[in-house]
């Protein structure tokens, strides 16, 4: 939903959420290299060119290079809001949506030394309320809300914390790459919370740690 294309009539009740976005990824400019991190089935440095469509998700809009191998969704969403943004060096990892606390934590660990900027993308709840894509779960607002207050604070260890299990359950795939970012990260001299929503019952969070 991102997407404005894919958001069709919908798009400008999500302005406010893209323009966080911007902003978040506008702090990262100044970098020489950068990591983009999003869930998938499994854990993988991808290889380039890096690309791919929307089409599965109604618009044929391609995003990046052709390529043979496309990114998956979170990763494909990281390079769209990368097109207007130049790096000398981008790479992209996908970490297993069911992948342990401490596997995430390990692979951030293995990022922290490439010394290079990290973009992390991962919805929240996708169960607030009762049109949401998994229906309406009571604990979805309070697990959403113990991350953004993770992420408002740079609080590492919260996010290590939170129970994969629970996020499974709530549609939160947020939570293996925010997971990594803890692994990645230290304690984070400046950090904030540029916005919170659930619009159509899936839970945004867009944060800044510097």
């Amino acid at each position: 939903m991102l997407v404005p294309e894919v958001a069709a009539g919908a798009a400008g009740e999500l302005d406010e959420l893209r323009a966080a976005c911007r902003v978040a990824v506008a702090h990262l400019s100044g970098a020489e290299s950068l990591v983009v991190v999003g869930a998938d089935t499994s854990t993988v440095r991808r290889e380039p060119p890096f690309g791919g469509t929307l089409a599965p998700w109604g618009i044929d809009k391609r995003i990046g290079e052709e390529t043979s191998s496309p990114l998956p969704l979170s990763l494909l969403i990281g390079a769209w809001l990368l097109q207007d943004v130049h790096f000398g060096n981008i790479q992209f990892y996908s970490v297993a949506a069911d992948a342990t606390p401490g596997e995430c934590a390990a692979l951030g660990q293995q990022l922290t030394s490439t010394d290079a900027a990290l973009l992390i993308l991962g919805d929240g709840s996708a169960c607030h309320g009762e049109k949401s894509p998994g229906y309406d779960d009571p604990r979805a607002e309070g697990f959403d809300a113990a991350v953004a207050d993770a992420l408002a604070k740079g609080d590492t260890a919260a996010l290590l914390d939170l129970d994969a299990a629970l996020a499974i359950e709530l549609l939160a795939v947020g939570r293996a790459p925010w997971q990594v970012l803890a692994g990645a990260a230290g304690r984070p001299e400046t950090t904030e919370l540029l916005h919170r929503s659930a619009p159509y019952g899936v839970g945004y969070l867009v944060a800044s740690w510097r």
